[in-house]
Order: C-alpha cells, then sequence, then structure tokens
C-alpha cells in the first residue's frame, strides 16, 4: 500500500520517525514534505499537498502530522475526496476507516509519543472500509455534502 505523509514544523520530528516505521513495514511511502525542518513553516501548505494527492488518487491513504493534528485537519477537509480525521487512539483510527472510509489519519506532533503514533498509524493503515450496507449509506450521505 502507498501512503503519502506530510508534516509542518509541529510533526516534523514525528513524520520521519514514521516514515521509517512504515517503510520497515514494507508500505510505500511518498513525503510531501516539508522535507527538512523549518520553524516558520506552515501546516496548511502539507496537509492540502497531501489531501489534493489523495484527492487525485495517488495513494490510498494519507498520514498528517502537525502540532496538534486539528489544523491539518480542518485544511484537509477542505478537498473533495478525503474524509480526515484527528485520531489519537487505536479504535478511532482503524473504525475511521471501517465505518466512515477516512482516507487520511491527522496525528498530533505534540500531543502522543512516537511508540503510540505508530500503534495508531498501523491500525489506521491495515484498515479497510467494512462495505455493510449502513455504511454505505452513511457514507453517500456525506459524500453527497461535496456536490
Amino acid at each position: 500500500m502507498k501512503i503519502i505523509l506530510g508534516a509542518d514544523h509541529g510533526g516534523f520530528e514525528t513524520k520521519e520517525k514514521i516514515k521509517e516505521y512504515l517503510l520497515a513495514n514494507n508500505f510505500e511511502i511518498i513525503d510531501a514534505g516539508n522535507l527538512v525542518y523549518d520553524a516558520k513553516d506552515d501546516y496548511p501548505d502539507f496537509a492540502i499537498s497531501v489531501a489534493k494527492r489523495i484527492s487525485a488518487n495517488e495513494a490510498e491513504k494519507g498520514i498528517i502530522i502537525c502540532g496538534s493534528g486539528v489544523g491539518a485537519c480542518i485544511a484537509a477537509n477542505k478537498v473533495k475526496g478525503v474524509r480526515a480525521c484527528v485520531c489519537h487512539d487505536v479504535y478511532s483510527a482503524h473504525q475511521g476507516v471501517e465505518h466512515d472510509d477516512m482516507n487520511v489519519l491527522c496525528l498530533g506532533g505534540r500531543i502522543i509519543g512516537i511508540e503510540t503514533a505508530k500503534e495508531i498509524v498501523l491500525s489506521f493503515a491495515n484498515a479497510r472500509f467494512s462495505n455493510e450496507e449502513r455504511h454505505k449509506r452513511r457514507l453517500e450521505k456525506v459524500l453527497k455534502l461535496e456536490e
């Protein structure tokens, strides 16, 4: 599976560790930046880059990391076809995919530690949409909002 990663300065260190972890677990990674630590960069630049690439089907899933995850989530959800959520627990990370077809995980680099982040990322990456009728029905209602 191909995953696109992006992070501002608040999530840069976590992104680099998550990238190594995913590569070690045989995921293909596209790094949408930032490629170097820059204390003056802005989360929307990386959130939008990841979101647009997800919308264009360049990868199945995306992960965006900023200080809290909130700003990245707000920005990503402005892009059609993106269903992003901040998840700081394993259950929400897989349930969001299984029930809501979440395709972008947002994390707060200043909120959770790296070991928890790894567990959340792996849960998200390995989850699949259930295709249960009730979940498809609910997702259709959400997707109609983009029209």
